[in-house]
This record gives structure tokens, sequence and C-alpha cells, in this order.
């Protein structure tokens, strides 16, 4: 059985315990008709998933997780078939005991594209990066309204108001030196935000981590996963991953990115919602990206500038 968690403590706590957990998804996956099948738990994730034999993905999520659960199931089942990259299947979903909620999902095969990067040829990262353009413009371009109902953060200039009234301390508890953290509030009163609501479906993590590929198959993009954190919003919101984490300050990359998308986007534009997204963390962007600008507009050109194909 899987056990009560009422608080994010207790989540810390349990999530990791595999002698814990094992034997609740274990029971659960009996329920579901598939008992008997190898169980092997990923090292990746905030929540605990599984493979469920060869062809099943079970994912879990404690009480304190329930509506992310939703998300994740009424997101995939709405973009079954619709991009250019597979998505899991939805098999099954729905709560167990505890407040604990599944999702059980078809299995996408191949190599975490982030661990695979080292070892792609060159003109094989290009050709992801278009390939990862098509995806977000075709994402971007469903109807998102089925899943309002769901998905926040409904009003999208009220959302960026909060954002920036929390940016300077949000980034002050995670640890940026002052000299950034005086630069925040003229970049962001300056910065071309948009003025009206906006209605893209949105992954909001669309990075290496969250992409398989098949090296059988000339690393074509075997999958997108994880979207329990997506939201209806500005498709440059989406932006903000894409160039830190999958095209990592790679002007190149980006652009091959952006032509395939279809749009350019202003750098400012995606330096402001850098500083605004909901998982913010300068101090450690800088740190992954070690860049060379110390202002926020060069940090703009430097992570967001475009350079033609």
């Amino acid at each position: 059985m899987l056990p009560a968690v009422e608080t994010d403590d207790q989540g810390d706590a349990v999530v990791p315990d595999e002698s814990v957990l094992r034997p609740g998804a274990e029971a659960l996956c009996a329920r579901l008709g598939f008992g008997g099948l190898p169980l092997e738990r990923f090292a990746e994730g905030s929540v605990p998933v599984y493979a469920v034999g060869d062809d099943h993905v079970l994912k879990l999520f404690p009480a304190t997780g329930a509506d992310d659960a939703t998300t994740e199931a009424r997101v995939l089942a709405h973009l079954a078939g619709a991009l250019p990259i597979p998505t899991p299947e939805v098999r099954a979903a729905g709560e167990d005991v505890n407040g604990w909620r599944y999702v059980l999902m078809s299995r996408l095969h191949g190599e975490g594209l982030a661990p695979a990067w080292p070892r792609i040829p060159r003109t094989d990262r290009e050709r992801i990066a278009r390939d990862c353009g098509r995806a977000l413009a075709a994402l971007h371009a469903l109807d998102a309204a089925p899943l309002a109902d769901v998905l926040g953060p409904g009003d999208w200039p009220a959302f960026l108001a909060r954002q920036r009234a929390q940016a300077v301390a949000r980034q002050r508890g995670r640890g940026l030196s002052e000299d950034w953290l005086e630069q925040i509030p003229d970049f962001l009163a300056a910065a071309p935000l948009p003025r009206t609501g906006q209605g893209s479906l949105l992954h909001t993590e669309f990075m290496r981590e969250h992409l398989i590929t098949d090296p059988a198959g000339g690393w074509r993009l075997t999958g997108l996963i994880d979207f329990e954190p997506a939201m209806i919003g500005d498709p440059a919101y989406d932006l903000v991953a894409v160039g830190l984490f999958t095209t990592r300050a790679d002007p190149q990359l980006l652009g091959h990115l952006l032509t395939a998308y279809g749009r350019a986007f202003e750098p400012r534009l995606l330096m402001a919602y850098t500083l605004l997204h909901a998982y913010s963390d300068l101090p450690w962007y800088l740190r992954e990206l070690e860049p060379s600008a110390r202002t926020l507009d060069a940090l703009a050109e430097e992570w967001f500038g475009v350079c033609g194909p």
C-alpha cells in the first residue's frame, strides 16, 4: 500500500524510499492487470516513475501533487498523435489509496537526449534543433481551450505582474549577487512583455532532459515527456527552457530551431521570461552556462541571440 503523504516534507522523505514505494507500485500494477511484469524505477524525476515491462510506464503522484497527475493525464490525452515528436499515450489514470494518483502510459523507447548529446554529431544536433522547432510550433498551434479548466495561470498579465513583483526577492533567495539583483527592476520595466492574454499550450520545460532520441534511428527524436508543469500562455515563455537547456546559448542551434518554428523572438523578451518563469533560478543558470556577459541586456543576447543557419 502506498503510504499517506500530507505535506511536502513527508513527500521528500517518502518519494526516494523504494522499500516503501515499490510494494505499493507492485500492488497497483497488479490491480491494473500488469502484475508479474518487471518493474524498474527510473533514476530521474521528482515523483516516482517506473518502467512496467517493455511497453508501459507508471507515474505516481502523492496527494500533495494530485493536480499534477490530472494535468499530465489530460494534456497527454489532448496531445495524442498531434505532434511530430511522439508523446506517451495514456492507458489508465486515476486515484489509488491514501490520495495517491497515477498515470499509466505507453513507453517511448530510446535514450535521453541530455546524456546522449556529447555523442551526437553536429549535423544531427542541427537537425534535432529543427525538429524541436517544428514540434514547438505544432504544440503552440493546438487549441488549448479544452484544457483551460485544469491549466493555469488563467489571467496571463496578472500572472506576469505577480512574478514581476516577486522577481528580485526570488532571485535573492536563490543567492543571486547584488550586482545582478539591482538590474532586474529596470530591465523588466523596459522589457517588451505582452499586455494582453495569450492562449497557447506550453510545455514550460522543453529541454534535453525531457526529450528522447534513438541512436539506432540516426538520432531521431522518439519522445517528448513530462507535461505536468504545462500551462496556457505566451509561446515565448516556452523558449526560456529551450534557450537555456536545449540549445544552451548556441546561437546557431537556436537559429535552426526558430527557423523551423517559423518566428523570431526578441532576446530581451526571452530574458525577461527567464526572470519571470515559475521555476526561475538565475544563479543556477549562470553556473551552468558560464556567460561572459555582466549585464542583463548583454546576457539576453548571449543566451537568446540567433545566428542564421
